[in-house]
């Protein structure tokens, strides 16, 4: 087993060689849409997740995945020659879905304050239903109600 904090370096090294080799080495129009967001490696610096994003739509995201499996090879070879460790580690690609639902909780924050607003607008003029003090108070009738009778009782001397 390797020390966690040597697997977190060498993931970094593999993000940054993978980008690398996705600019240089693949001759594809399409992986320029690409961007490798974060990488993981296991302790045993055996296997390797990529996260990628693309910029574009379905189609566009598509072609990236076709792309990185079918240049897979290619792309450890580079980290393969840029890394300096007894065995390459394979890799997989992970489409990083972040920024997807970013933008999903962007849209319920901006429908959230458009609700509040709403609500603030129509409580502006708005008036209790009931009276101004809608709890009860104690008053004097409501201790009598409650008189078990038992005060003008003396106690027994036995």
């Amino acid at each position: 087993m390797a020390d966690p904090a040597r697997a977190a370096r060498l993931a970094q090294r593999i993000k940054v060689v993978v980008a690398e080799a996705l600019r240089r080495a693949v001759k594809d129009e399409r992986a320029e849409a690409i961007t490798v967001t974060d990488a993981r490696v296991t302790n045993d610096l055996q296997h390797a997740t990529v996260y990628y994003t693309v910029l574009g739509d379905a189609a566009a995201a598509a072609g990236a995945r076709e792309i990185l499996e079918t240049k897979k090879g290619v792309l450890r070879r580079e980290v393969g020659r840029n890394l300096t460790i007894r065995l390459t580690p394979t890799l997989e690609f992970v489409a990083d879905e972040v920024p997807v639902n970013a933008s999903h909780v962007e849209d319920l924050l901006r429908q959230a304050r458009e609700r509040d607003a709403e609500v603030a607008r129509l409580a502006q003029g708005a008036h209790p239903a009931g009276d101004a003090d809608p709890y009860r108070k104690a008053d004097e009738a409501d201790d009598d109600a409650y008189d078990d009778g038992f005060d003008d009782v003396e106690p027994r001397e036995d």
